[in-house]
């Protein structure tokens, strides 16, 4: 007697490289330093790192899916500007690299005062400049700007708007005096007045 039996084989399906990370590192720290100076200082509290071939050009990037903070400091080592997002993406192709912010992006510049919000922000490194196309708002003790597009350099020290509208400024006595986070003595905060939506320094 002659029995046989068959069995359907299983195709396995490869794994799509594209969305399952090659690396995984939880509760990330750098420290960026030059001379023995600390230039950067990076957290996150999940790094996911992706490498694969696609339309056979190798493609590579960072990914922080649970938000990131990011701290930058000057020459003499004082906090100058601070960066958090809800996400974000580092891209490095052909020596270039790009930095992707999302979602409550907040950039402040301690020194000046002045803190920058949107959804969305681009840092590109070998131009040293941060941008976005998205709306973004931009408070500071001399009032408030917002608008769509923004372009500035690294440090948020020079921004600018490039489509801004219903902006306000405020008038100030120099005689008043507060103290800002870096316990520097300066003007008085006071409240925002409308001026006909142009930021303009008094």
């Amino acid at each position: 007697m002659l029995s046989a039996s068959c069995r359907q084989e299983v195709e396995a399906n490869p794994f799509d490289m594209e969305k399952i990370p090659s690396q995984t590192v939880e509760d990330m720290a750098v420290v960026q330093s030059e001379n023995g100076a600390v230039k950067m200082r990076m957290t996150a509290p999940l790094l996911q790192h992706f490498s694969y071939v696609k339309d056979g050009r190798a493609q590579e990037y960072d990914y922080y899916p649970e938000g990131i903070s990011v701290k930058a400091y000057t020459a003499d080592g004082a906090l100058e500007t601070t960066v958090t997002a809800d996400e974000a993406k580092h891209i490095t192709t052909r020596g270039s690299e790009t930095w992707m912010a999302y979602g409550n992006v907040v950039v402040t510049n301690l020194i000046k005062e002045e803190k920058m919000e949107s959804d969305t922000m681009y840092w590109d490194q070998d131009k040293k400049k941060i941008y976005t196309n998205c709306y973004v708002r931009i408070t500071s003790h001399n009032g408030m700007m917002q608008g769509y597009g923004m372009e500035s350099d690294e440090r948020a020290r020079n921004s600018e708007i490039l489509k801004p509208f219903d902006s306000y400024s405020r008038i100030s006595d120099s005689t008043d005096v507060y103290v800002d986070s870096l316990n520097f003595i300066g003007p008085k905060k006071k409240p925002f007045a409308r001026k006909d939506s142009v930021l303009t320094d008094f």
